[in-house]
């Protein structure tokens, strides 16, 4: 049978594709549940970090030292459900909200210093923090100023058709962020009036302005480092006429450098104006995020309500597929099982609907119906066949028995004879028959020994050469050299009996019966009325007379072909029959020619 058309083949293909299409709804709910819950932890967990991190670093740099911090991170780690724990680089404690493990090995969530910003955590490009002000304060006089400098500049946004709004800034300065698009450019042209610093401010952009020369060594009197109050700077030289007795006015400008000189002054301004804050700002300390009870740092994961309702309705969307392709598939292979099973039930043939299993399955049921049926009405005929051929020696004997109780018939020697040929003849068929239920039942047995065909055959000629005489038919034998072959000596004479007899009885007066042996092969043919071609088939059936008007007394028990078809089966062999209606019939026993032990029907 195909594999494709295998019942077992189909089972496996189904299981396999539901079993893929469970695991891959699940690998990928999984999946995508994990990845987006995972994801959603990571990103709160982070933005609370950062919370955190800015409400640290606003503190550090308006306040020059952490004495006051404790109900600032108290209040915080109350809202996360979090222990949140300060130290130096040398892991000293400088804040804790709760007692825990000890976090000398942890890794820091981040570290708060207003100098240096993480910019993985503000998102910003400066790395000073722009609330650390210290000595860069505007003074309070100048504000003003500035406030008026700066809505100016709004009136001149707002008459080009846009607007704005006036930021603060921590050094006391004032911003304007537009609040429309702009897509001309034309709030170039709305620039603040630029206003020098004054006071302390200017005092400590000087400063500044120094220790950036002394960053790039310029020990020169003319070159020198301005300063704005916005931490730009740029490189100045200063002109001195030398040919005037009396100090003539300075004059300063600005000098031009490439972009490597530029960004080395940048850096410069930035380290030196980190110096300078240092003091007024609260000094580095790493920052611990953790759980209160374990002191980890790692993103606690959970499922949440949403997560575990989607998990939910997708396992039961693949269980309900399942059970569905399921029901469909075994409805679908168990329908032509009720249907062989109706057939069984109703005694019908079942229908054939598929070349796999239960297709065999159908074949083989409707196989062993008619077998079934032809068995039962061969047992039909024959017991049919048995009670008829019993009933006439039986009839005859108690015919001649009443008769003789009568009177109406002598007990003389005459009588006995006749009741006893009605009871060899009963006797006949009762042998027959039990020959043919032995070889039924399988307990016909044969004990195969070398055996000359010579002398069994030379038996059975002599046997019946009386009756071919009375019969007018010539009984003759011819025996090619002397062969010898594994049989039962009994039963082979039993079979060639049966076809000599047959043969005898079928041929009128004046034909002729010859015995032929030959190697491993016995032919027994005659000059008989023969068979006709339609009636070959059935004359090795039981009680079966090609003259249904023949009896016993003609035609024999019907059963002798029968039995010798069995007998040489029994034998291994095979026996065959050609016929000319008319003209005689042949009979060709063909029997293995090596050895073998006893074999059962």
């Amino acid at each position: 049978m195909p594999i494709r058309h295998s019942l077992v083949t189909r089972l496996l293909v189904t299981s396999v594709l539901v079993a893929i299409a469970a695991i891959t709804s699940t690998a990928w709910l999984a999946t995508r549940t994990a990845t987006r819950a995972i994801s959603q932890e990571q990103g709160r967990s982070l933005a609370e970090n950062t919370r955190v991190y800015e409400i640290l670093i606003e503190y550090a740099a308006t306040h020059p030292d952490w004495s006051g911090v404790s109900p600032l991170i108290e209040q915080q780690a109350a809202k996360l459900d979090r222990r949140i724990t300060l130290m130096t680089d040398d892991r000293t404690v400088v804040a804790d909200t709760l007692d825990g493990p000890s976090l000398h090995s942890a890794r820091p969530a981040a570290v708060v210093d207003p100098l240096n910003l993480d910019l993985g955590l503000t998102g910003g490009t400066d790395r000073i923090d722009r609330r650390a002000v210290g000595p860069f304060r505007v003074a309070s006089g100048v504000r003003d100023e500035l406030r008026a400098s700066a809505e100016e500049q709004l009136t001149c946004l707002r008459r080009s058709r846009l607007d704005g709004r006036i930021e603060w800034q921590p050094d006391g300065r004032f911003v304007v962020v537009l609040t429309t698009p702009d897509p001309r450019g034309a709030a170039g042209g709305c620039g603040a009036k630029p206003l020098p610093a004054r006071g302390a401010e200017e005092k400590a952009l000087r400063s500044l302005g120094r220790l950036t020369e002394s960053c790039l060594d310029l020990d020169t009197e003319e070159e020198g480092i301005e300063v704005l109050p916005d931490f730009s700077a740029y490189l100045t030289n200063t002109w001195v006429d030398e040919r005037s007795a009396r100090p003539a006015p300075q004059e300063v400008f600005r000098v031009d450098v490439d972009a490597d000189y530029a960004a080395r002054i940048s850096e410069c301004v930035e380290k030196s104006r980190r110096s300078m804050l240092q003091p007024y700002v609260a000094p580095a300390v790493l920052l611990f995020i953790t759980a209160p009870g374990s002191g980890a740092d790692q993103t606690k994961f959970s499922l949440s309500g949403e997560n575990t309702v989607r998990i939910v309705t997708v396992t039961g969307a693949v269980l309900v597929a399942t059970i569905i392709v399921t029901v469909l598939v075994g409805r679908r292979l168990v329908r032509p099982l009720r249907a062989l099973t109706d057939a069984v039930d109703r005694q019908r043939p079942a229908p054939v609907s598929a070349p796999d299993e239960i297709g065999r399955l159908a074949r083989a049921l409707n196989d062993s119906i008619h077998r079934r049926d032809r068995a039962e009405a061969q047992r039909r005929a024959m017991v049919s066949d048995v009670a008829h051929e019993l009933r006439t020696p039986l009839t005859n004997i108690r015919s001649w028995l009443e008769a003789a109780q009568d009177d109406l018939a002598p007990t003389d020697a005459h009588l006995l004879g006749l009741l006893h040929e009605e009871a060899v003849l009963l006797q006949h068929i009762i042998d027959d028959l039990a020959d043919l239920a032995a070889a039924d039942a399988g307990t016909l047995r044969i004990h195969p020994e070398p055996t000359y065909l010579r002398d069994v055959l030379t038996q059975v000629v002599d046997s019946h050469r009386g009756t071919a005489q009375t019969a007018g038919v010539a009984l003759t034998m011819q025996i090619h050299d002397d062969p010898v072959l594994p049989a039962d000596a009994v039963r082979l004479r039993q079979i060639v009996g049966n076809l000599v007899s047959n043969a005898v009885r079928y041929t009128p007066p004046g034909g002729s019966v010859t015995v032929t042996a030959r190697d491993t092969t016995i032919t027994v043919r005659d000059t008989g009325v023969g068979i006709a071609a339609e009636h070959l088939p059935k004359i090795f059936d039981r009680f079966w007379r090609a003259d249904g008007s023949r009896t016993r007394a003609t035609g024999g028990s019907g059963l002798g072909l029968a039995i010798t078809q069995h007998l040489v089966r029994a034998h291994g062999g095979t026996i065959d029959v050609q016929s000319t209606l008319g003209e005689g019939t042949l009979f060709t026993v063909r029997l293995p020619g090596i050895p073998a032990g006893p074999r059962d029907v």
